[in-house]
């Protein structure tokens, strides 16, 4: 029986684990019409731009939820270790305690990067900003912050691969903890 779908954003899920599992070039929409269940006229009648579209919705959707769970708060909660906390909160669960790939990460790094290097970078740049921001407020001069945002973001991209490379979660976790310290208290 086909599946009924009425909103675009209802497919999302289903097609980033696509994109999380093959790659953009891997992800064909035979393997996006399996694990969404529809068809791929309806899959065209959603995406009329295609797999580059159902991508770009895909990473749209990353980001929304990314700005709302954790560069929102970075940027603008006055309880800046709060916001930085809830940032390790978030990231652990997102990525499932490393399990899961940055999707955004793994665009960043394939051909297909040119295709999407503007959301890509919008993404990264937000997250540094945001949490350079929330670094000034904890007291941290705005070059320093800066540049400990950009490690950090170093840190936790290559800690993802790390986990997943060893098939440890606990690689991820050690350094989400030792990156916390480092933020918070200051510590090397």
């Amino acid at each position: 029986m086909a599946k009924i779908v009425s909103e675009r954003s209802d497919l999302l899920p289903a097609m980033a684990e696509v994109f999380r599992e093959h790659g953009f070039e891997g992800a064909s929409i035979a393997l996006i019409s399996e694990r969404t269940g529809l068809g791929k006229g309806s899959l065209y009648h959603f995406f009329p731009g295609g797999k580059e579209e159902m991508a770009g919705a895909v990473l749209g959707e990353i980001e929304a939820w990314f700005t709302t769970h954790i560069f929102a708060p970075l940027q603008w909660d006055p309880e800046a270790v709060s916001a930085i906390d809830r940032m390790f909160r978030a990231v652990v669960e997102y990525f499932d305690s490393g399990r899961r790939v940055c999707l955004v990460g793994a665009f960043a790094l394939a051909t297909s990067r040119d295709r999407f290097a503007k959301q890509v970078r919008s993404y990264f740049r937000m997250w540094r900003e945001a949490l350079a921001a929330a670094l000034v407020r904890i007291g941290r001069d705005k070059p320093a912050a800066e540049q400990l945002a950009e490690e950090a973001l170093a840190v936790i991209q290559g800690s993802l691969v790390l986990a997943r490379a060893l098939d440890d979660r606990t690689v991820f976790a050690r350094s989400m903890t030792r990156l916390r310290e480092r933020l918070v208290k200051g510590e090397k």
